[in-house]
């Protein structure tokens, strides 16, 4: 069949695919050639910095772009020098944090929802936002000029001051929880020697702001997907717990920056040492943001939208906005704890440890993305079956084994290779194990569910459609 007598598409969807695809999207001119002086200028700067390092003269400088810390150390040396209150070095290296934190986590809640739309676009084969701008990119700015748009509505009997505050209140949390995140080894904007408690601790108080917007909004659908969300957090935040008691354990430090150091000094990553720990952390951490596919406190087709059911405009957008901030905000502690932060075995003696920090953060973040794309939400009682009848009991198992571990590593006295290497294998072996032993004995039998549903097999299902083609 020529191409002009190809038949046509049948839905304006794959008309609209068929179109995208032909068209060509060259760049103009005078955008190459910025593009080409840009990539060039980056590979002198890259080679630069290079010479630079080989030859030690970056090493520890203020103007050492591999750790931003540097320059903060040689501001507060220089204050201290002069005489000035040792006040002042800290309030402006506290206010350059802050705008950086805010800067970072503000710009991504701006592009995150056209990246978000766009990627699960590509994974479900659609176009995504394509409309508005270049590729989409003006997308999120219309979406917010329309929200600011929208009439805020009160409900009558709401208390008004709870109704406010809550899309105020879940900024705050997700604003502390980057304190203790370590970006270089002089990097962080509070590298508390009880990281991981503050990061437990702040990681709670978001259930505050969810209960206050249920509960004040004086509607049933609301109240229903509070209790539910409070319900979730207050479940998985024991397997968060213990998963992260686990490495501390193994590292003897609740300092993230120790954290981190340990892993680059072993040169392993806690991921290899915890499996079950990580996952554990990333399918809790998935609860505690109400992010696919455990978002049961926002199930659309059971209690309309959750905890914010009632707020219209720039509210519900906060609510909103404060998910994709928190996904990242997940990504960089799973990217800390189980990926060797800013460390990437000796390579971050060549490239600033921000940038690997930021790839790792990324590549988690896209793996929440793949995980929206792709499952299905749990039912309610799935999703708090799995907590407490599944990952406590074998996180707590896992805690008393990783005891044992980490005493025997530092009583031993045996090299590192060997007592590492050792756990990695109890741990993997205990992880498939034991996850096997305990899914048998709480019930779960995948031998019986292996066969497909009757009806699958004469109504739908491959052996149809086999049918279908032969009659065809």
């Amino acid at each position: 069949m020529s191409r002009a007598e190809a038949p046509r598409p049948a839905t304006p969807m794959a008309r609209q695919i068929l179109e995208h695809h032909s068209r060509a999207r060259a760049l103009p001119g005078e955008a190459r050639f910025v593009l080409a002086v840009l990539t060039l200028g980056a590979i002198v700067s890259g080679i630069g910095i290079g010479f630079l390092v080989v030859t030690g003269q970056l090493d520890g400088r203020w103007y050492d772009i591999r750790d931003l810390g540097n320059a903060t150390a040689h501001f507060r040396g220089w204050t201290q020098a002069q005489g000035i209150h040792s006040s002042v070095p800290y309030l402006v290296t506290g206010l350059l944090g802050g705008i950086a934190i805010l800067s970072l986590v503000g710009g991504w809640l701006v592009i995150g929802v056209w990246a978000e739309r766009r990627l699960i676009a590509k994974f479900q084969i659609r176009q995504g936002p394509n409309r508005v701008g270049p590729f989409g990119l003006l997308q999120p700015l219309a979406d917010a000029v329309k929200l600011l748009q929208k009439e805020v509505l009160i409900p009558l009997g709401a208390d008004k001051l709870l109704f406010f505050l809550p899309p105020i209140l879940i900024f705050i949390p997700a604003m502390l929880g980057w304190g203790p995140v370590p970006w270089a080894p002089k990097m962080s904007y509070a590298d508390l020697n009880v990281g991981v408690v503050y990061t437990i601790a702040i990681s709670s108080l978001g259930v505050l702001a969810v209960f206050l917007a249920g509960w004040s909004s004086n509607n049933h659908y609301a109240l229903l997907g509070a209790m539910r969300t409070v319900a979730m957090m207050v479940s998985y935040e024991i397997p968060i717990s213990i998963s992260l008691l686990a490495v501390v354990l193994f590292t003897g430090s609740l300092q993230l920056s120790d954290i981190v150091a340990w892993q680059a000094q072993h040169n392993v990553w806690m991921i290899v040492l915890l499996p079950f720990g990580a996952f554990t952390f990333l399918f809790a951490s998935t609860a505690e943001i109400n992010r696919t596919p455990n978002d049961i406190g926002e199930a659309e087709s059971e209690i309309v939208a959750g905890f914010h059911t009632e707020y219209s405009g720039m509210k519900a957008g906060l609510f909103l906005a404060v998910e994709l901030g928190n996904a990242l905000l997940v990504g960089a502690m799973m990217s800390t704890f189980f990926f060797g932060g800013y460390s990437l075995f000796g390579l971050e003696m060549w490239l600033p440890g921000y940038l690997i920090m930021g790839v790792k953060t990324f590549l988690v973040y896209f793996g929440f993305v793949w995980l929206r794309a792709t499952l299905p939400r749990f039912r309610l009682d799935q999703l708090m079956a799995f907590a407490w009848k599944f990952l406590i009991p074998l996180s707590i198992v896992q805690l008393l084994f990783v005891a044992v571990e980490s005493m025997l590593i530092v009583q031993s006295g045996l090299p590192g290779i060997v007592t590492i290497g050792g756990s990695i294998i109890a741990n993997a072996v205990l992880t498939f194990v034991g996850v096997r032993a305990w899914a048998n004995a709480i019930g779960y039998s995948p031998k019986e569910m292996a066969s497909p549903p009757i009806m699958t097999n004469g109504v739908g299902g491959l052996r149809a459609a086999e049918q279908i083609r032969a009659v065809s």
